[in-house]
Parts: structure tokens; sequence; C-alpha cells
């Protein structure tokens, strides 16, 4: 079967951080609810509504969802960065012949935005998916890498019986990743390309 690496979106390929602040203050404005921005992006990973259930009642989780995913495109696509080594960990998967997968938790049409805005071209993109149903996508789609920068990336990997490769360029130190279980710890993706050929 041909070499399919997939990789998370947020803090692993891109650093959506400034962007998703943005988009935060501006919804906190809008709604005049106060959103502690700072704090919403430093634990990036969980689903949308995860997040949002800290700011507002249950009951108006799914409109304010929906608000904050049309105000998106305007606030947090001029403010995100590709991390360091994402092009060339892309460009290495197709070097070695292989199929890239993004498996993300963001909302789908928004992580197309990302990919598109970037240039950055993949065979397969599968969006709001956390943790463990992520191995589902990972499975359907012959992923037998996963890279990613959270926890729940891990759980991911493992659930689709992947290899679970974790960058530290998200919440949690190349120690807390290694400790929950990943096969590889890097310190960002510019170690990617070296890791894979060594890997194949």
């Amino acid at each position: 079967m041909a070499l399919t690496v997939g990789f998370d979106l947020d803090m692993t390929l891109l650093d959506t951080r400034p962007g998703i602040r943005a988009t935060y203050d501006a919804l906190a404005a809008e709604t005049g609810t106060w959103i502690d921005s700072e704090l919403a992006v430093s634990r990036l990973g969980p689903p949308l509504l995860r997040e949002l259930a800290n700011w507002f009642p249950a009951e108006r989780l799914d409109e304010i969802a929906d608000r904050y995913r049309e105000m998106y495109r305007e606030y947090a696509l001029p403010g995100t960065l590709v991390l360091p080594g994402a092009l060339e960990a892309v460009a290495a998967v197709r070097a070695h012949g292989g199929r890239v997968a993004v498996i993300t938790g963001k909302y789908e049409r928004n992580a197309r935005l990302h990919l598109e805005h970037f240039g950055l071209e993949v065979d397969v993109l599968v969006g709001d998916l956390w943790a463990e149903t992520k191995g589902a996508a990972l499975r359907e789609h012959g992923a037998g890498v996963y890279v990613g920068d959270h926890l729940g990336d891990i759980a991911g990997a493992r659930a689709a019986g992947a290899v679970a490769v974790a960058v530290a360029t998200g919440p949690y130190t190349a120690e807390e990743l290694r400790a929950a279980g990943a096969d590889a710890v890097l310190d960002d993706l510019t170690a990617f390309p070296a890791w894979l050929a060594d890997a194949l």
C-alpha cells in the first residue's frame, strides 16, 4: 500500500493562534460576552463547542458556533502563520511517493480555506474530528503515520494503529508528549523529512 501520512492542522502545520485570538475577540465584541482569547488559544485542539461552553450558556452554543465559523474567514485567515518546516514536511511525503491527509478538529470548510490560502495541497481533508475519532479517518484513508502536537493526536494515531509522531509546537512539551506514548517526538516539523527518510 502507498505511503499515507496524516497531519493535524492547528499548531502542527499552521500557527492559527493569532487569527483565532482575533476571531474570539471579535465574537466577544459582537455578543457582549467576555472571552479570554489568550487562554482559549493556549488550549487549541478540542472541539470548538467545548471551548465555547466556557463562555456561553449551553442553549446558545450551536448559534454561537455558527457565528464564530462565519467570522472565521474574515478574522482568522490573515493572522495565521505557516509553522517552520510545514511545507517541507508535506513535500517530503510527496518526494517518497506518498499521499498527504489532513485530519483535524477544525470545521472542515475553514480548514480548507487555510490550506488553499497557503497553497498546501493535500490528497485528503477530514475535519470535525478529535482524539480517538480521528482514528477512523486515518484507518479509512490508510494512514500509517499521524503527526500532531496534542495528546489527542497521539490518541488518534493509537486508535488507527498508526505511528504517532508528535511535534512540540503546541501546548505540550517534548517530555509530556513522550510520556503520553508518542513513538517519535520532534521539536518541530523541520526535523520531519529526516525522520521520514530514516523511518522508510
